[in-house]
């Protein structure tokens, strides 16, 4: 068969979980639906007509977006998740000759999506020791590459750290000058960190996204949202299929919005258990333990591997990055409840000390 030039060469995102005890390897929220969400998700989907195609659905979502930024309608685009949104992102920015620049470690799929855009991705690393971004170096990156597009991840996956807002305004006001659009990934900024968003009236080449997944556990689902200025919202519509968005998760992401207020304890909670589990692991000389505005944690450990390999069999499920360029040796683990917590920290414990 004569597949595309380069499709072969591409990675493959491997999803295959196994039945894990605790499941703390996917930055998921590690509890369903609160009751009184759930209820009124049940109510709503018995009235959906699961004949007719998306209508209106997705346009009331859009709609109260909005109203909670102080936006119009016309400067909020829906996706399968934020990823789908970033991924039409380089589509639209990319192209043979376009550069799109972002900074590494982060977002795993960056690379797979300029190659898809057929975009050059210009790659800017963070520090070997805190994973903070050379803002000079990234606006020069920018410059010299002359950028269609410039993305950062803050708070960034898989670090865990945050990038200040003074340093998000200074990208955001070179990328301006350098008629650079700039995408603010902000999957995880309901844990920590500030919303570049109050930026976007004053730097109308912004670009904000977000998604359920994470703070509002709704991965399963794949709801992500992008705000933006309405001429730019709209030529990023034309890079998305009819009816793109199912009625099914819209409906359920539309109440969770409307009752997000429901999230906000187990949102602290998450906050609460990161920083007890930060300061839990900060107590090992072996370990160095990296500082996180997310739901989960990076360490690193020199015996990472081999401790992977005994959570593995006590059926604890993180993610492990082995030799990964910039992760070497590095373990990020997710917050799950307490109890899963107090299991996992117990494990490590055990494995440090010689226990096991």
């Amino acid at each position: 068969m004569r597949y595309r030039e380069g499709l072969s060469d591409r990675p493959s995102y491997d999803v295959t979980e196994r039945d894990w005890k605790i499941k703390i390897n996917a930055n998921e929220c590690n509890l369903n639906l609160p009751p009184l969400v759930d209820e009124r998700v049940m109510n709503r989907l018995s009235h959906v007509a699961f004949n007719r195609y998306p209508n209106d659905e997705a346009g009331d979502l859009c709609e109260q977006i909005a109203r909670n930024f102080g936006c119009q309608k016309e400067n909020v685009q829906l996706g399968n998740g934020s990823s789908e949104i970033i991924e039409k992102l380089f589509y639209a920015f990319g192209g043979e000759g376009n550069s799109i620049v972002y900074p590494w470690p982060s977002f795993s799929m960056y690379p797979n999506y300029a190659k898809a855009a057929e975009a050059n991705g210009v790659v800017v690393n963070l520090s070997e020791d805190d994973y903070s971004l050379d803002v000079y170096e990234y606006i020069r990156a920018v410059r010299e590459s002359n950028a269609t597009l410039a993305v950062v991840c803050n708070p960034n996956n898989p670090t865990g750290n945050v990038m200040p807002l003074g340093d998000i305004e200074k990208i955001a006001k070179a990328t301006a000058d350098a008629d650079c659009a700039f995408l603010v990934d902000e999957a995880y900024v309901e844990f920590g960190g500030e919303s570049a968003a109050g930026l976007m009236k004053k730097y109308s080449h912004m670009i904000i996204a977000r998604t359920f997944s994470k703070a509002y556990g709704l991965a399963s689902a794949r709801v992500g949202y992008m705000l933006a200025d309405s001429a730019m919202a709209e030529m990023f519509g034309k890079t998305l299929m009819p009816y793109h968005m199912n009625v099914l998760s819209t409906v359920v992401a539309d109440i969770v919005y409307q009752m997000r207020d429901e999230y906000r304890p187990r949102i602290d909670m998450m906050i609460s258990e990161r920083k007890r589990v930060y300061e839990s692991l900060g107590k090992y000389d072996e370990l160095k333990v990296f500082p996180s505005g997310t739901n989960f944690i990076l360490l690193k450990y020199d015996r990472s591997v081999a401790l992977n390999e005994r959570l593995e069999k006590l059926g604890i499920g993180v993610r492990s990055f082995g030799k990964a360029p910039g992760l070497t040796n590095c373990l990020r683990v997710s917050m799950g409840t307490r109890e899963e917590n107090d299991t996992l920290l117990s494990a490590i414990d055990d494995f440090v000390k010689g226990s096991v």
